[in-house]
């Protein structure tokens, strides 16, 4: 049996129940370490209040050399745990279908996920979001222009985006890093991202939601990971006025 458990947001206390007495039933537990992260809590941290041992995995644990847990699951319980939501991230998927694909039974316990979170904090709405797409660091000789793309086209039929940052081993991008990736594109095409909403650390005791344009939120600080970034279209009246109550807009 292989079970995905979602962790929720930030820390080890947003597990369901559900997720934890799964947890304490099973005979492995590994932990998927590169979509995302929890940042307020540790391997160690999460070890101590499963009373387990938890190995942590990278992604080419999970996509390329998947073996080892689908023959665990084979024949005993093993529990797949993840930040966020089980299923969000495609290469979670690919996990669950190669799993029935022997014959395994699989399951998923679900948890809080950004997607959701995004709308509460922001108070942009959820039906008015399209395509999200993921922003990466520029590279020496590669820069980024997919995911503006993405932007402009929902743009144009007034739909909201979600910018997922990039995380690389200990490395994770701000939100004034993407805006001014986003920025750069933005100049060499002539064109004007009016409005962006920068969020960091959902799910935590201390959230920070603001809202307004490049210049804002470049200067603005977030503190510590993990940020994410919204490009709104028009807004709604009460898009409008829950920005400027809780983004300060």
């Amino acid at each position: 049996m292989l079970t995905f458990v979602g962790l929720g947001l930030f820390d080890k206390t947003d597990i369901s129940v559900k997720g934890l007495r799964c947890i304490e039933r099973a005979d492995a537990v590994f932990l998927e370490c590169y979509t995302s992260r929890l940042m307020g809590t540790s391997i160690e941290e999460l070890e101590e209040f499963y009373h387990k041992p938890v190995r942590p995995l990278y992604r080419e644990d999970v996509e390329q050399h998947p073996d080892e847990i689908l023959t665990l699951a084979q024949e005993k319980e093993v529990v797949f745990l993840c930040a966020g939501d089980p299923m969000v991230s495609t290469t979670h998927a690919d996990l669950r279908i190669r799993a029935d694909e022997r014959g395994i039974p699989t399951a998923i316990i679900h948890a809080a996920s950004i997607s959701s979170a995004i709308c509460g904090l922001s108070g942009l709405q959820n039906y008015r979001f399209g395509k999200s797409c993921s922003l990466p660091f520029p590279q020496k000789n590669w820069f980024p222009t997919t995911p503006f793309d993405v932007i402009t086209a929902n743009l144009a039929q007034r739909l909201h985006t979600l910018v997922y940052l990039d995380i690389q081993n200990e490395r994770y991008m701000t939100i004034p890093e993407a805006v001014e990736i986003i920025e750069q594109i933005a100049r060499d095409k002539k064109t004007n991202i009016p409005l962006y909403v920068g969020i960091a650390r959902a799910g935590s005791d201390t959230p920070v939601v603001r809202a307004g344009p490049a210049d804002r939120m470049l200067t603005a600080e977030f503190g510590a990971p993990l940020h994410i970034l919204i490009v709104p279209a028009g807004l709604h009246d009460m898009e409008q006025e829950y920005l400027e109550r809780f983004a300060g807009l």
